[in-house]
């Protein structure tokens, strides 16, 4: 067995064994779809402001993103419990390079996110009859992919830079409430406060999810989604190269 087929092998197993995970990763965002989405849009009918747009078909790309977001999170926690319960120091014993014991993490992400991804579209356009964009599906899942490995490196800094799990957990509770409400996750921006409509523009949420809103959909200006995208390329390159030099400094 290879080092990264050890390490898929591995996060399989830490999932496997915590069905709260599984339940989290994979069924909790569409939770919010099924519930949330359907409420919104019974409530708010046709006085949705988005012209041909109904609040589900919104929404689908905000849970997406809120996937990518949860999953990361996940993931990156298992990365501080490596090391804080001594297990990481153990493995750089082992015939595993830190760039493979990185990289089988970021791999098993991103597949928990992308089979997220598929369960989320197909009962979305089954149950809920959204259109969605079949011809970007292919830039989608590299979207959903990308994004979501990002959002991991993003947590891994903090995984590898904090001691106490207290800590930690704060540090994501705080993301979660903040990067996840002051973002076009849950509603247009257009209608919401110049100073709130500023804050969601410089989220990389927001970049992400009117991304993902684009390629579901077709929702939103080419050109807006095409600078969002390169701000979140260079968000996650930079999340990247800041995760590889504290992975470097553990000692």
């Amino acid at each position: 067995m290879s080092a990264i087929s050890a390490m898929l092998y591995r996060e399989g197993k830490i999932r496997v064994t915590n069905l709260t995970f599984i339940f989290w990763d994979l069924f909790y965002p569409l939770g919010y779809l099924l519930v949330f989405g359907v409420m919104m849009n019974y409530m708010v009918g046709t006085q949705f402001p988005l012209a041909n747009v109904d609040y589900n078909s919104f929404f689908l790309a905000g849970v997406l993103g809120m996937a990518s977001f949860g999953i990361a999170s996940n993931t990156s926690w298992s990365f501080f419990l490596d090391r804080d319960n001594g297990i990481f120091y153990e493995m750089l014993t082992y015939p595993l390079s830190r760039a493979e014991y990185l990289l089988g993490k970021v791999l098993f992400t991103v597949f928990i996110a992308l089979l997220q991804t598929a369960i989320t579209l197909g009962l979305g356009a089954l149950a809920l009859r959204i259109p969605l964009r079949v011809d970007l599906l292919p830039l989608l899942l590299l979207a959903v992919a990308g994004g979501t490995a990002g959002w991991f490196f993003f947590y891994a800094i903090f995984a590898l830079w904090t001691r106490r799990n207290d800590v930690f957990n704060s540090v994501t509770s705080v993301f979660y409430f903040v990067f996840l409400f002051a973002s076009s996750m849950f509603y247009p921006l257009e209608p919401l406060p110049r100073w709130f409509r500023a804050a969601a523009l410089a989220n990389p949420v927001t970049w992400h999810v009117d991304l993902m809103r684009y390629l579901t959909i077709g929702f939103g200006d080419p050109r807006t989604v095409a600078i969002e995208a390169a701000a979140f390329t260079v968000f996650c390159v930079a999340s990247f190269v800041i995760a590889v030099r504290f992975l470097q400094e553990q000692e």
